[in-house]
């Protein structure tokens, strides 16, 4: 394999209100995603817990002294030889009944490369009913993070920072090459807009998206749309996997976002900037 291609793995799952059962299903797709030569795996948004109630949460939080989330996954990207890019858990603040989503980023020796905490709210009134109403319980982040890995440079998102286009170009102009975008869609949203804003994000920046879903219904009533997709730099769809739990893995080539950009050198073209 060249130099500067590294397959990477999406895992999908359904995670539940008990950190135990979801590490012990975590674990197992990151063994499978190891046999798949993977060098870099992601997890979904709420990996370790999909708490009940805003209790559940509080109680799994935890610190940036450690934890043993944060020690399942040094562990495993020591034993795998392989990145991990941690969806999101939930960390401990200064706000007492609040908590951060925070995805850490684990190298292959299992030390933690960067962590960013989930910057946009899902605060929402669907017409269906449904509500959301994450700034009850989460305090957001403000700093756009991008670090470099074997597969380039990668832009850090969470779910519905998907729907902010200029976090994005923020964080290509910081020189990302590649986005995670780890998610617990609604089925109602994703239905409507989970794969034409995955696409447009990978288009608008000529960049590969990589995202990884939660699927099905959760202990806590809600359901998620799954769908966790793989995306190349022109758009295309590389790998999918619609329903049900599992891993998926696609070759990411930073030369040819290189390559892409030069050619067609849309970002270049641009008559405004981010601030």
């Amino acid at each position: 394999m060249a130099d500067n291609i590294c397959r990477v793995a999406a895992l999908q799952m359904t995670s539940g209100p008990n950190v135990a059962d979801n590490l012990n299903m975590t674990a197992a797709l990151l063994e499978d995603a190891a046999k798949r030569c993977t060098r870099i795996a992601v997890l979904p948004e709420n990996f370790s817990i999909m708490p009940g109630n805003d209790r559940g949460r509080l109680a799994a939080a935890e610190t940036e002294d450690g934890g043993p989330v944060q020690a399942f996954l040094a562990n495993y990207a020591k034993r795998l030889g392989m990145w991990i890019v941690a969806g999101s858990m939930p960390m401990k603040c200064t706000t007492a009944d609040k908590v951060r989503s925070a995805c850490f980023v684990f190298d292959a020796n299992g030390d933690i490369a960067v962590r960013y905490d989930k910057i946009h709210l899902f605060d929402v009134q669907l017409d269906n009913g449904e509500a959301y109403r994450e700034s009850s319980y989460i305090e957001p982040g403000a700093k756009p993070v991008v670090i470099d890995t074997p597969a380039g440079r990668l832009g850090v998102t969470i779910c519905y920072d998907v729907r902010f286009p200029e976090m994005f170009r923020k964080l290509t102009d910081l020189g990302a090459e590649w986005f995670v975008v780890p998610s617990a869609f609604t089925a109602t949203t994703g239905r409507a807009h989970w794969e034409v804003l995955l696409r447009a994000r990978a288009v608008e920046n000529l960049a590969y998206v990589v995202a990884p879903a939660q699927v099905g219904l959760h202990a806590n009533g809600r359901r998620t749309y799954g769908d966790s997709m793989i995306i190349s730099p022109w758009g295309e769809v590389l790998s999918r996997l619609g329903h049900g739990g599992g891993v998926i893995a696609a070759d990411l080539d930073a030369g040819r976002v290189r390559q892409t950009r030069k050619s067609f050198p849309t970002i270049s073209h641009r008559h405004f900037a981010v601030s």
